[in-house]
């Protein structure tokens, strides 16, 4: 037998495992969507307050006949005008570290620190908007395979039967021409952001691929895209916070939002960035930090109504 062995005379510790990998591994971040869909609103920035103002006309209403008689004065209509406004906050994390962590690490701990808060960023943002875009007033609740109800009032009233499938769809879409009078997205196509269960509810439905086979080379544009359903461009959001997969009767229901044409709107005052401070002013320079910050608000261009010609978007969810 040896008098000296690597695994039985070897101290345990840093002398038998010393050598750290030259490829650092990082958690893996889910997709941003959301902030593909919100306009800023032009005209405000530095020096113009904390909340924009936007101004809304309400359309006239359309009479039963507009013909006159040769002695009837024209009839005058009062034109409503109404305002919603967008307050902007302050919106920002930071990590701090050593400079001696800095001067001794393998790996350089400012770099990864900047892209994490990146990733922190831009899934902080993100979730800003989904919660926006959810208090849409008219929310749409899957009843069974085939129908479903609308609540105008912001909150679902009824518990979801079912998974979304094409037909739930081609309601909303139909409810949007004709009932709602909502504006198309882009090139007559509204957008549908949808959390992965409910595309699954749509991919099952047997009538999927008589859809699919529909697109062209070039129609899947936006990141995530999956096809474009009664006029609707399904989009699949992966992130269980923005849109939840466990709505309904045992959790049957993936969340969704269907809209058209401004419908959520930015106001930004600072541009979210990552930023690094070399030197704290603790310590002689001993400690330095990166942060991102940025001032902006989120919300819909006509909130708390469901109002035809005025909602612009429909939330699918369950009480």
């Amino acid at each position: 037998m040896p008098e000296w062995t690597w695994n039985y005379d070897t101290a345990t510790g840093t002398y038998k495992s010393h050598t750290i990998s030259s490829k650092l591994r990082e958690q893996a971040v889910v997709e941003s969507v959301f902030a593909d869909f919100v306009r800023p609103e032009p005209g405000f920035g530095r020096k113009k307050g904390e909340t924009i103002t936007i101004m809304r006309f309400d359309a006239l209403s359309i009479p039963t006949s507009a013909a006159l008689t040769e002695t009837e004065r024209i009839p005058i209509d009062t034109m409503t005008q109404t305002s919603v406004g967008i307050t902007v906050y302050e919106y920002g994390r930071g990590v701090a570290f050593t400079h001696i962590s800095q001067l001794l690490s393998k790996f350089d701990p400012e770099d990864r620190i900047q892209k994490a808060l990146t990733e922190q960023m831009r899934k902080s943002l993100d979730r800003l908007y989904a919660t926006a875009m959810k208090t849409v007033y008219l929310k749409y609740i899957p009843t069974s395979l085939t129908g479903g109800s609308f609540d105008e009032d912001g909150t679902a009233s009824t518990s979801a039967a079912s998974n979304i499938t094409v037909a739930h769809l081609a309601a909303i879409r139909d409810a949007f021409a004709d009932t709602y009078i909502v504006p198309p997205y882009e090139n007559g196509d509204y957008i549908g952001l949808i959390s992965t269960k409910g595309l699954r509810g749509i991919k099952n439905d047997p009538t999927f691929e008589t859809w699919k086979q529909y697109l062209r080379e070039g129609d899947v544009l936006h990141n995530s895209e999956v096809g474009k359903i009664e006029s609707i461009r399904c989009i699949e959001v992966k992130d269980t916070t923005n849109l939840a997969n466990n709505k309904g009767t045992g959790s049957v229901l993936g969340e969704a939002v269907i809209f058209g044409d401004d419908f959520c709107v930015m106001a930004e005052v600072e541009t979210p960035e990552v930023r690094a401070q070399v030197n704290m002013g603790q310590d002689f320079g001993r400690v330095h930090a990166a942060a991102w910050y940025g001032v902006l608000g989120a919300g819909l261009s006509w909130s708390a109504t469901a109002t035809a010609g005025k909602v612009k978007g429909a939330h699918i969810t369950s009480s």
